[in-house]
């Protein structure tokens, strides 16, 4: 069995926006989702729509699961008859999509429940004439890929969400071969893209369409903890399921900034099984008091309206959404220069630190926390960069264009007007 590389990443803290009654509603049976555009009296579906299938490995709260929920919330429409399904319907999210059907694959992706699995699903797909099928995380990935392709789907995209560098030999390798059946593979960055290009996947082959932000990530809102006179606060949000998210590394840039900065507060938000160890390191480093774990948050908005100064201290990233996230909330952002930080992060909003200069980072935030004026002009722009290049809307068209322009190439579909 190949391990999960979701067993070796970290995934961000809160969940997606929450899905409307309306706006999906059984999709477990295959049947497309529309009511929303039928309670507004238009026709429930278009003439001719595109079967679209999309599928995803569980429903946790990561980034994968997060875009895969934000997308299958708003790409219903008269051009595209939706269907979904998972590999296990377990996670925080799985309530909202209760009759998704699951096809797992039984503790290997090799053994002879994962081929059952994969006929299985061929067999769903040619059931509801799906034309486009798109998997969106490894195990998704290598179980829909070849499904699709022995159903005869005529469109068949996968997605790199990651760089590649949490997973093993042995697993990017697979990916990598099953990416070579698809027509297209969608990645989130340029790093993410150019780690495929470098293993030999043609160019032409590669997708960049960027996470999207809903409008609720743009709203504001009262702040969860009250803002107190002369207090400053330094927050980040990320799981503490891994080692690679680097909570120490943003702990002992604390001390340094504490040092300069006696009454600056420091958020941490987010829990897993790493959390005991972290609130002991916190305690050993003098950090006392001016540390705050929040634990898991549903009200992302609300915990960065509490916040002056957003981080990221993790040693690996792709396309972060808590950067865009805290973005969104107008806040300027200091990062390591690793993956895709670099695509999202500038001195103009925020700034983007040598990977492992622990020192420069703290100079980074101190030099934020002192200059009130600097902090806004920053996060202003840092609001305005995601609101032109990452809103819903624009990446939503995104991915319709490819799912039109990969079928009309197939000469599955006539052009659209």
């Amino acid at each position: 069995m190949i391990p999960d590389p979701e067993d070796r990443r970290a995934q961000a803290t809160n969940p997606a926006t929450p899905l409307g009654g309306a706006a999906l509603q059984r999709c477990g049976n295959g049947m497309a989702v529309n009511s929303a555009l039928a309670a507004e009296g238009r026709p429930s579906s278009a003439p001719d729509p595109i079967s679209l299938y999309l599928m995803i490995n569980t429903f946790e709260t990561g980034g994968s699961e997060r875009q895969f929920t934000i997308l299958a919330q708003s790409i219903g429409s008269p051009a595209f008859q939706l269907h979904l399904g998972c590999l296990s319907r377990r996670g925080p999210l799985a309530a909202r999509f209760a009759d998704v059907p699951q096809f797992p694959l039984g503790g290997s992706l090799f053994g002879w429940n994962s081929l059952r699995t994969r006929f299985n699903l061929s067999r769903h797909l040619r059931r509801h004439g799906v034309q486009v099928a798109h998997a969106f995380d490894f195990y998704a990935n290598l179980t829909l890929i070849p499904a699709a392709r022995f159903a005869r789907v005529p469109v068949v995209v996968g997605s790199h969400r990651q760089l590649g560098d949490l997973m093993t030999p042995a697993q990017f390798r697979a990916q990598a071969a099953a990416f070579r059946w698809c027509d297209a593979v969608v990645c989130n960055s340029q790093a993410a893209a150019d780690r495929l290009i470098a293993t030999g996947i043609a160019p032409d082959k590669i997708a960049v369409i960027e996470n999207a932000l809903p409008a609720e990530a743009f709203a504001a809102a009262p702040a969860a903890l009250p803002k107190r006179p002369g207090v400053l606060r330094v927050g980040m949000v990320a799981r503490m399921n891994h080692r690679y998210k680097n909570h120490s590394g943003f702990l002992r840039i604390a001390v340094q900034v504490r040092q300069r900065m006696p009454n600056a507060e420091f958020v941490l938000v987010g829990d897993g099984p790493l959390r005991p160890e972290l609130e002991n390191e916190a305690s050993r480093l003098g950090l006392g008091a001016s540390t705050i774990f929040l634990g898991d948050r549903q009200d992302m908005p609300a915990v960065l309206a509490s916040l002056d100064v957003a981080v990221l201290t993790s040693d690996s990233e792709s396309s972060s959404n808590v950067i865009l996230e805290a973005m969104a909330a107008g806040l300027p952002v200091v990062a390591f220069r690793v993956g895709g930080n670099s695509e999202l992060v500038s001195d103009q909003r925020g700034a983007l630190v040598a990977a492992g200069d622990e020192n420069a980072f703290a100079d980074a935030i101190h030099r934020l926390l002192s200059d009130a004026h600097l902090r806004e002009h920053q996060g202003n722009n840092a609001r305005r960069f995601v609101e032109e290049n990452f809103s819903l809307d624009r990446v939503r068209g995104r991915y319709q264009d490819l799912y039109r322009t990969l079928l009309e190439k197939k000469g599955r579909r006539k052009p659209t007007a």
